[in-house]
């Protein structure tokens, strides 16, 4: 019987008019090292969603948001790999509420820019930034 493994995450959309804030993956995700996602990542033990999501915009791009409200969740289920993978991930509109834009070092990211819209077929997205990017 193959490994089963469910992970649990949430999501920042981070938008202004025209534009919204995408993270690239790093080399610590070999797989999609290079592609942009959005700002978030996995639940600690104990951790509320909204927690996690407030904790992994701040790592990833050194800003402070507060949720508005949940945009989608999302599930995922993935038999590719070594072991069977089911997505959890919850996206939330949220509001910058401080902080200063800066990447992060040593992270599952290294670099976090504002993409315009419509986005460049050039850009690689995972699919959780398709999803994410096609959300009012």
């Amino acid at each position: 019987m193959r490994t089963q493994r469910t992970r649990v995450s949430a999501y920042a959309l981070i938008r202004e008019p025209g534009r919204v804030l995408l993270c690239r993956l790093s080399a610590e995700v070999p797989r999609w090292k290079g592609s942009w996602t959005l700002p978030g990542g996995g639940l600690n033990f104990g951790e509320s969603p909204e927690q996690a999501m407030v904790r992994e915009v701040e790592e990833e791009t050194g800003l402070k948001v507060e949720p508005v409200s949940i945009a989608k969740i999302d599930s995922l289920h993935d038999t590719s790999g070594d072991s069977d993978f089911h997505g959890i991930r919850i996206i939330y509109h949220v509001r910058v509420a401080g902080g200063a834009l800066r990447n992060e070092v040593s992270g599952s990211t290294d670099c976090c820019a504002w993409h315009e819209f419509p986005l460049s077929p050039s850009v690689p997205l995972v699919d959780l930034a398709r999803t994410g990017c096609r959300l009012r």
